[in-house]
């Protein structure tokens, strides 16, 4: 048993690293694909704003595919579809080609995080101890290693598919085989998974909107602080702290390697001291950051305050989807698809929101925004200790565990 953990675990961190690597390899080279295809500038939010709303499709699919199909087979087959989808973005020439690529590439998305997730809560049920953190650390260093290889595509004036196809052509087959050892978990799924029973219902085997809805908000705001920074963090560096061009690159790359760190060691700070506490903190400290960056008088101590932002906010998310499979335990998947949505609601609301702030006020009242809402995180802070709220170091209740099947054997 404990080596087929193992071997789950390590396939699935791979798996959280390989669409790391995938989804910065499309977002960093978006000028690159704009100008190669020739879409507008008018046109370009449409096509960026098709991608995440296709992928809520995607994991509302999801939600129903798993009463039927077990995640781990979801997640073996969207995984080469998102890396065939990337490398047809690179090879396309036209609008309408482009159109297609991004199109399949956001329906698979939203099966693949919802997959992903939905594995990754129900190897945390049957480890006993605090490990989703580790997963979203291998997604951040997949974000790290993409962004690098990106760059060195861009720095060597190579064309988007010549770029994608060696990253495709190492990760594709290396999930697939990784996939073998997946793990399932029985309890995540249930034949009816529904919403809306009495209110003296419990969770469990059912799914209860209204108990899942303050995740869902934590889920957003957590999301709409994160776009912030990956949309914004340069033009504001440069435009209203006068960095230069080159300096105004940094913050972003300083705040994945701290939402990297806080990551790696965020499983220890749950066991440790629960992860109602660890959940606030992050809060916190992203709330902090968000108020450094508003009032730094300069780029440095604006760096500083993206810095604090990293390490606040890598938490949150990872600790989201946990929480999610806590309080439904006989209904995790589901709820999985369903909080995984608003990941994408977040996504699309944080930038327009921010930049419209920006344009009618001023970017530094803009970043106050996103303050606030990380902040509400602290209202919903007990949603994170259904049942039992500490992992490891003594604190999980007895279980019988049940590792379910690997996916090869489905």
């Amino acid at each position: 048993m404990t080596d087929v953990l193992r071997r789950g675990r390590a396939s699935l961190a791979f798996s959280f690293f390989a669409q790391g690597a995938t989804f910065a390899l499309l977002v960093t080279r978006i000028p690159a694909i704009q100008d190669r295809v020739g879409v507008s500038d008018a046109l370009l939010p449409a096509f960026l704003a098709a991608v995440p709303i296709l992928a809520g499709v995607g994991s509302v699919t999801t939600e129903h595919l798993v009463k039927r199909v077990r995640p781990s087979r979801l997640l073996r087959w969207s995984q080469p579809v998102v890396l065939l989808a990337l490398l047809g973005v690179g090879a396309s020439g036209q609008v309408a080609e482009l159109a297609v690529a991004l199109g399949v590439f956001g329906l698979a998305v939203g099966a693949l995080d919802a997959s992903m997730n939905m594995l990754g809560v129900s190897l945390q049920r049957t480890y006993g101890r605090s490990i989703m953190l580790s997963f979203h650390a291998a997604y951040s260093l997949g974000g790290i290693v993409g962004a690098s290889l990106a760059w060195v595509g861009a720095h060597w004036h190579l064309a988007l598919w010549v770029s994608y196809l060696p990253v495709v052509a190492v990760l594709l087959p290396a999930a697939l085989v990784g996939s073998r050892w997946y793990v399932d978990d029985e309890r995540g799924t249930v034949p009816d998974a529904r919403e809306g029973t009495a209110d003296g219902d419990t969770a469990g085997g059912t799914l209860v909107f209204r108990m899942l809805l303050p995740l869902c908000l934590v889920m957003t705001f957590a999301y709409i602080g994160d776009s912030t920074v990956s949309n914004w963090s340069a033009k504001y560096l440069q435009d209203t702290l006068g960095s230069s061009e080159q300096l105004a690159t940094v913050p972003y790359n300083v705040y994945m390697v701290t939402t990297l760190l806080g990551r790696a060691i965020g499983d220890f700070g749950v066991r440790r001291f629960g992860a109602v506490a660890v959940v606030r903190l992050g809060a916190l400290v992203a709330a902090l950051g968000f108020a450094v960056v508003a009032g730094a008088p300069g780029a440095w101590v604006g760096m500083l305050g993206f810095t604090l932002l990293g390490l606040g906010l890598c938490v949150l998310v990872p600790q989201t989807f946990a929480a999610a499979g806590r309080l439904f335990p006989g209904a995790s998947d589901a709820a999985i698809a369903r909080l995984n949505i608003f990941n994408y609601v977040g996504f699309l609301v944080g930038s327009p929101l921010v930049g419209a702030l920006g344009d009618a006020w001023s970017y530094r009242g803009a970043m106050l925004v996103p303050m606030a809402l990380v902040l509400v995180t602290l209202v919903y802070a007990r949603s994170f200790a259904r049942g039992a709220d500490r992992y490891g170091g003594g604190h999980e209740r007895p279980r019988t565990a049940d590792v379910g099947r690997g996916s090869n054997g489905l």
